[in-house]
């Protein structure tokens, strides 16, 4: 059965045996209470005719049954009483609903407490007409001598007629509680459904196991709070990056304790999402986004997710080495094709000792700055590094200078190859850039790399305009560059960074060329 049948029949059936319970219950009490009121009822009639001087007087006359029958009748007809009795201290009966057992002793064997011990009762017994309630009392004389009885009584049979009148009422109430009880688990099984969208309990536990291993296999570091701000859910990663001692907790916490700098009251509170916000806790420097859960127009929660900046920064590296790789291969391919294409030309025009000298030319060329970078930078990295950048600089009609100083063995072992390609990299672009509005023989840019046993020391110069000195003391900290658009700035900003990883320095000046001047030192033994 599905979800919704379940709880309709569940429902259906707690309803309808609780008001069934309730139904007998009630009936049974109604039944106590209302033969309760007929025994004090009988009792009552019984003490008041009791106490009445007529009767006291009827067993002094010469036939005490001929005085007693009328009164005792009388009193039956305006009580409702089923019977009255009234008898002797025999127990001789003085009246009777039937006159053919007058004078006959009276039936039910109760009449001791009231004649022996002067007491006034309800008792249950059977008597002449069947089983009845009865209240009985002595009746005395002047002189306080008990000298009879007297026995009122209410058939049983009478009083189950009465009991089956509130019966009939009493299950018409149960029916229509139970109608409505049934209507109502059809409405609660139907908004409970819709609550889960419609869902079986299995698909959502399937949903649920699903979604904890989603957020499991994320390597993001995930938290979840609800709306008052106590933390729901978090998976593995975010205890890792938390640093916390295994076994520790988060769920149920305030996430003001969990990370006191953190923004996520201010989401619940404005509902606004917070993307790609960097925050430091625990001296990490991570990239946060916060997003409201809404159900409705709703705050129900917040989620955060958080990553490490180095990891990002990583992949940003990775990807910029890739395209300088990429760059690289496509300006040196743009060269040879254009070489090859001014060497085809030169044959179909039958100049054939031209054509020979340009290709000596490039051989030559090619040649050189292989074996420069062979003899002075002879780490295989830095020099396909150079070579790329050589090849770019030839496609953008630049004057690329190796600056005869430079030499480096090899890169440090402990060295992270792809911050060196990030600095050299955003540096050269940038001095390309600077020079790229220049006439052509006026494009010049300059390269040294040199090791001298204790630092790296990396110079780039350009014969660009140079830098304005007021934008100086933010170069390293803000993105500003002097190119138009909105994608543009980054550069400095990751020099900057990836010489502080390498825990280098950086500075500036005006260089020989007339244009800007990068110095870096990084310190070798610290590396």
């Amino acid at each position: 059965m599905s979800l919704q049948q379940r709880i309709f029949l569940f429902g259906a059936f707690f309803i309808s045996t609780a008001m069934v319970v309730a139904g007998l219950l009630f009936y049974m009490t109604i039944s106590d209470a209302i033969e309760e009121q007929v025994g004090k009822r009988a009792l009552n009639i019984a003490v008041t005719s009791a106490e009445r001087p007529d009767i006291q007087a009827g067993f002094s006359a010469p036939n005490p049954a001929a005085a007693l029958q009328p009164i005792a009748e009388e009193i039956r007809k305006q009580t409702g009483a089923e019977y009255v009795v009234i008898g002797n201290k025999d127990g001789i009966r003085y009246s009777h609903p039937m006159p053919d057992r007058l004078g006959k002793k009276m039936v039910g064997d109760d009449n001791e407490r009231a004649l022996v011990q002067g007491l006034s009762y309800i008792s249950e017994a059977t008597g002449s007409l069947g089983p009845a309630l009865r209240g009985k009392a002595p009746i005395r004389d002047e002189a306080g001598t008990i000298i009879g009885v007297i026995s009122v009584g209410f058939l049983k049979a009478d009083m189950a007629s009465v009991f089956h009148e509130y019966l009939d009422s009493i299950s018409a109430i149960v029916f229509i509680a139970i109608v409505i009880g049934l209507f109502g688990s059809m409405v609660l099984a139907h908004n409970i459904k819709k609550t889960l969208f419609g869902l079986e309990p299995t698909e959502i536990a399937n949903l649920y196991n699903e979604r904890n291993a989603l957020i499991e296999s994320v390597r993001e570091g995930i938290i979840m709070v609800n709306k008052t701000g106590e933390v729901t859910m978090a998976n593995a990663a975010a205890y890792d990056m938390l640093s916390l001692p295994e076994g520790s907790r988060l769920i149920g916490k305030a996430i003001d304790d969990v990370l006191p700098n953190t923004l996520l009251p201010q989401v619940l509170e404005t509902g606004e999402p917070q993307l790609d916000r960097p925050m430091n806790f625990l001296g990490k420097k991570t990239i946060v986004n916060r997003i409201p859960i809404l159900m409705g127009d709703e705050i129900v929660g917040a989620v955060s997710s958080f990553r490490l900046q180095s990891d990002i920064e990583g992949l940003r590296s990775e990807l910029s080495q890739v395209r300088q790789y990429a760059e690289a291969l496509r300006a040196q391919t743009h060269e040879h094709q254009n070489s090859l294409y001014t060497i085809s030309g030169l044959i179909q025009l039958n100049s054939l000792e031209e054509a020979m000298q340009l290709i000596h030319h490039e051989t030559e060329e090619q040649q050189s700055l292989v074996h420069f970078v062979t003899t002075r930078l002879k780490d295989a990295f830095l020099g396909g590094l150079v070579i790329g950048l050589y090849n770019r600089a030839r496609e953008l009609k630049v004057r690329f200078l190796l600056d005869e100083d430079s030499y480096l063995d090899e890169l440090p072992a402990q060295f992270e190859k792809s911050l060196f390609v990030s600095i050299l990299g955003n540096l050269v672009a940038n001095a390309f850039e600077a020079v790229e509005h220049l006439p052509e023989e006026e494009r010049i840019v300059r390269l040294l790399i040199a090791d001298n046993g204790n630092e790296i020391l990396i110079e780039v110069e350009d014969s660009g305009s140079g830098l304005d000195p007021s934008i100086l003391p933010v170069l390293f900290k803000e993105r500003i560059s002097t190119k138009p658009g909105d994608d543009r700035g980054y550069g400095m900003v990751k020099v900057f960074e990836s010489v502080r990883d390498l825990h280098g320095e950086i500075a500036m000046e005006t260089g020989d060329l007339g244009g800007a001047l990068f110095i870096i030192s990084i310190k070798t033994e610290e590396l």
